[in-house]
């Protein structure tokens, strides 16, 4: 039997009005890959954050090669050989890629105070070579895709001579090509007896890598198995305690419907290439492509959140001028952002304040003040519906999981009543109970009426859920495909299929 490297028994851990960990156990031995899986609010992100002295336990034991350890804080946890790769990206968007991985040990062996820009720039070439990453040490963060931007943060954990790695959501911004990148780094580490800690909601990815499989489900530790003695129903089954409905759409014909969003001839440099497309009543439009193909890039247009060259947009046949976010609310455009923490929350307000934040003038009372009460009955019907986990509507939106989050925008554009909605990868970071209930959710805004555009890489859920699909590469629209028509190998050859 290999070598046990993490024994951690009995843990607990409270936050204001939240229970996180209630007599939580994991293990981890040498040159294992060992999943930690869970729904939204689960605990598995708050367990590893104690083992990598991001928080401090409130009771238990860790045990570091059969030794009893209190872990003080991350660096404490980095000298004993355990280094985290956190599902949020933390990195300095102002410094270079090298800057970034060796922050705070980049001083010169002869000069202390100096700064060896030369060797650090040489040590991370040297881990970009590692993990097959084609990039220039010295460029700044803030010019780097996300998916970029997460393989720079994979190279700042290897750069620590690490014994155990913990990987939370590592794929989330990964293309197929780099997640077998990542798969490859992940393999050479098990073979020289690291222990790997890899957290994910991908089911495929974790029969692909994962020796063995702990579940935990609403703080509490359920089983632990071999990967493959066990199914990924059973996996599922264990997580969310529940049986799990993802019914397809009824793919009913839309075409007919009313067109409520026209965009016309787009264009924005090499990003957004004389992009056109119609949008009916009632419908979901599939946006699929590879990173990089332009989907974000013309939500974010459509949405005024940046500047076009030229083109078009029309709402319900009447033509209109998007400069800015509130320009597009305006015409009843809610925009859900992949990246929530930067474009769709408040961090540091409630819940909440989060979720009616969008539609405030409709709170207001005779004297031009909010109406708290009201603001109140609201944020909890749509906590409900949603089925939000957070202990109130006061709760800061920083302490809920990424899965919560996401609902908590998704909320706030909810009470918006917006009739068109663009939702950028709704269920990232979203465990299969979660997404579940966002998929029903999506169906049933569309039966209502809405009309949804869908930006997602998970092809299976494009199928599963659109009417129609439009397919980009590198800015262009290269295929347009009706229900009936769109299988996995043709959205493929369209999003392959350059065209310059």
């Amino acid at each position: 039997m290999d070598q046990l490297l993490i024994r951690m028994q009995g843990i607990e851990k409270s936050f204001p009005g939240v229970h996180a960990l209630s007599e939580c156990k994991f293990e981890l031995t040498q040159g294992e890959v060992h999943a930690l899986v869970g729904e939204n609010g689960a605990g598995k992100s708050t367990l590893m954050k104690i083992l990598s002295g991001v928080y401090q336990k409130d009771a238990g034991s860790i045990f570091l090669r059969g030794r009893e350890t209190e872990i003080g804080n991350t660096k404490h946890a980095q000298s004993l050989g355990i280094s985290i790769i956190h599902q949020e990206l933390n990195l300095m968007k102002h410094l270079t890629a090298a800057q970034n991985i060796f922050i705070g040990r980049e001083h010169n062996k002869r000069v202390n105070f100096l700064v060896d820009d030369r060797e650090i720039s040489e040590k991370t070439k040297k881990l970009f070579e590692m993990i097959n990453l084609d990039l220039d040490p010295r460029v700044k963060i803030s010019e780097l895709t996300v998916a970029k931007q997460q393989m720079v943060e994979i190279a700042k954990a290897l750069s620590f001579n690490m014994d155990v790695l913990i990987m939370d959501e590592p794929t989330s911004a990964l293309s197929d090509t780099e997640i077998e990148d990542l798969f490859r780094v992940i393999r050479d580490l098990r073979a020289k007896g690291k222990g790997i800690v890899y957290i994910s909601h991908r089911m495929d990815e974790l029969k692909q890598i994962c020796d063995r499989v702990t579940v935990m489900r609403d703080g509490r530790y359920i089983d632990t198995s071999l990967m493959k003695d066990i199914t990924v129903d059973k996996i599922i089954a264990q997580m969310v305690g529940r049986e799990i409905y993802e019914s397809a759409h009824s793919h009913g014909d839309t075409e007919k419907a009313e067109v409520v969003l026209e965009v016309k001839g787009l264009n924005r440099g090499r990003k957004i290439r004389d992009v056109s497309f119609k949008l009916h009543r009632g419908e979901i439009l599939g946006f699929a492509g590879l990173m990089g193909a332009g989907r974000t890039e013309t939500a974010r247009a459509i949405f005024g959140a940046d500047a076009v060259d030229s083109g078009e947009i029309l709402v319900k046949g009447k033509r209109v001028s998007i400069k800015h976010p509130k320009d597009a609310v305006a015409n009843g455009i809610g925009y859900l952002s992949e990246d929530r923490k930067a474009f769709g929350l408040a961090l540091g307000l409630s819940v909440e304040t989060n979720t009616v934040m969008a539609s405030l003038m409709k709170f207001l009372g005779p004297m031009g003040i909010v109406d708290t009460k009201k603001t109140r009955a609201t944020t909890v019907d749509y906590v409900q519906r949603l089925k939000t986990k957070t202990p109130s509507v006061e709760q800061v939106t920083r302490n809920l999981s990424g899965g919560n989050q996401q609902k908590v925008v998704i909320g706030k554009w909810l009470v918006r009543d917006c009739d068109i909605l663009i939702f950028d990868e709704p269920t990232r970071g979203i465990d299969v109970g979660a997404k579940s209930e966002i998929y029903k959710l999506l169906n049933e805004l569309a039966d209502q009426g809405k009309s949804i555009i869908m930006i997602s890489s998970e092809l299976p859920e494009v199928l599963r859920m659109s009417h129609r699909v439009v397919v980009m590469c590198e800015g262009r629209i290269t295929g347009m495909l009706r229900a009936g028509e769109y299988t996995q190998e043709k959205i493929m050859h369209f999003a392959t299929m350059r065209n310059n």
